[in-house]
């Protein structure tokens, strides 16, 4: 059975950081190029950023350019999003997913709330 399970997420004031953590398993994680995403309520969920096996190729959404990085450590099967600078329009849901092909799968975690006050 596949999980993923994020964790890190909290309430901070704007400018602060936060490190998001997601640990796979059920699924060779050193496999799959990887992405994070987020979701607000009524709202769809949105990419974020991704990374591919190896940790060499990287991209961001435009919002988040610059503030956030994305990183992974395949020995442990976990991936990470480093982000800086946070801002009140950053508060959301964040999810992490495994990309198959040009697609990304759909067996999402429970998430982990990030709120960002001004």
């Amino acid at each position: 059975q596949v999980q993923l399970v994020e964790s890190g997420g909290g309430s901070v004031q704007t400018g602060d950081s936060l490190r998001l953590s997601c640990v796979v398993s059920g699924r060779v994680f050193s496999n799959y190029p990887m992405g994070w995403f987020r979701q607000t309520p009524g709202n769809e969920r949105t990419f974020v950023a991704q990374i591919n096996i190896s940790g060499t190729r990287k991209t961001y959404t435009d919002s988040v350019k610059g503030r956030f990085t994305i990183s992974r450590d395949n020995a442990k099967s976990t991936l990470y999003l480093q982000m800086n600078n946070l801002r009140p329009e950053d508060t959301a849901v964040y999810y992490c997913q495994t990309k198959w092909g040009n697609n990304w799968l759909s067996d999402w975690g429970q998430g982990t709330q990030v709120t960002v006050s001004s």
